[in-house]
Order: structure tokens, then sequence, then C-alpha cells
């Protein structure tokens, strides 16, 4: 690590409230800054992210996106719904390289940022695809067979949930990553997540330096009806009410 990205990371390392999630991304804080160059090189060809100063990268990508780390049980099988610039699937495997990672997105270029990624930090079990999450659920060996969902999309919870929960196991979790507003988004999504299997089991908040940041777990009840999710787009054009 360079001595400005030391002396970056040092600033970063401040808040004593988040001390066990900064303890895990200074265990691995060279692979942290490896991310954060790759990012930074592929933003300059691709837009994947409008955050490249080194300290906002850190605290609104990667630490944001291990907040949901001690929801997941050891050695799960974990799929990132939208998953980008990785976020937050990829930092997960950095301090958890016990989890086996599928990472979706239906933006090709991004995908291809993922796999290069994925191989510069010699990740194991970790596999890049190109797939819209609809067509993707109704293949039998994604549908329901993974023990943690993740999405860090910028969706209504009712939207994410159709995406999601036909990709978890009967007892697995969703875990949605949503900030403001989420009271509303919960009272939308209440007959969404009784159609497709799911039930709020908790929602735990975070304060990332005055930004509100909260997750949402949500567990996986019943199996979820195999015409969901539905095709075309249609979770966006026409939300479950």
């Amino acid at each position: 690590m360079s001595e400005k990205n030391e002396k970056n990371f040092q600033k970063f390392c401040v808040r004593e409230d988040l001390n066990p999630f900064f303890d895990l991304i200074s265990q691995k804080k060279d692979k942290f800054e490896l991310y954060f160059r790759n990012l930074i090189s592929w933003n300059e060809k691709f837009n994947l992210t409008a955050i490249t100063e080194h300290n906002e990268v850190f605290e609104k990508h990667f630490l944001d996106s291990i907040l949901s780390e001690q929801f997941i049980p050891k050695n799960s099988t974990v799929i990132d719904i939208g998953a980008g610039a990785g976020f937050p699937s990829f930092p997960l495997k950095i301090v958890r390289d016990d989890l086996k990672i599928v990472a979706v997105d239906s933006v090709n270029k991004k995908v291809s940022f993922l796999n290069d990624i994925s191989n510069n930090l010699n990740f194991k079990n970790v596999s890049c695809l190109h797939e819209r999450a609809e067509d993707l659920a109704q293949k039998s060996d994604f549908r329901e067979k993974f023990d943690v969902c993740v999405a860090r999309a910028v969706a209504s919870l009712n939207i994410l949930c159709e995406y999601c929960l036909p990709f978890v196991k009967i007892g697995g979790i969703f875990l949605a990553y949503k900030s403001q507003n989420l009271e509303e988004e919960l009272k939308t999504a209440k007959n969404a997540l009784s159609l497709l299997g799911g039930k709020v089991e908790k929602i735990v908040n975070f304060d990332l330096n005055g930004a509100e940041r909260k997750i949402v777990v949500i567990r996986k009840i019943s199996p979820t009806p195999t015409k969901f999710p539905r095709l075309k787009n249609k979770p966006r054009i026409s939300p479950l009410v």
C-alpha cells in the first residue's frame, strides 16, 4: 500500500461504533486496496460508480457492503442480484472466504469487470453471470438453491423481493440493503412478501457518518409460486402491491 493510501486508510478507521467492521477490512486491507485501484481504473472506461475518492469508496462501498456479514452462516451459498461493481458480494467474499458466491448482472460490461477483479483477487468459488434475474430464477439449478440472497440495488422492496426470494432456500434469508423511507416500502411490500414466501425477521440500523443504512433480514418461510418472478421486466413495470 502506498504511503498516501496508508494515511487515507488510517483516517478511514475512526468510528468506534463500527470497530468490528473496520477490523475485518484492516485484516484484508491489501485486497481492498487492489479492489479500489481496479475499480478506479475500470471506471475511467465504463461507468461503474460515481464515488471515486479513496475513503468514500472504502466507507460507502466496502464498509457498507460488509454490514450484513454477521447474518450470513458459515459456508453459505450466496447469490448477489444486480451485483454491479461487486457490491455487496465481493467485499463480503474478501472478509469471508468461506462463502460461495454467484454474482449476477444484466449488463455485460459489469460482468466483465467482475470476472477481472475476481481473477485479480484470486477468488475461489465465485461465479459471475451475465443474466437477467427473472430468467435465471426459472432455471432449476438456481431456483431455491441458495442459503442467502443479497441485493444492494436501487429498487423498492416489493420489486427486490420478487427478483430475489425465488433464489432462496426454505429457511434461508434475503438481505436487502436499504436507507430512508423503509417504513413506506415495508407497507407496500407486505402483500409481495406474503405471495413470495418471505417474512421480515429483523431490521438492523447503522449510521455511516450521518448516512442512515438499514439491513432488512427476510426469512424464506414457504416456497415461491412458480409464476414468480414474472418475465420481461414485469416486476419493475408492474410491481406487486
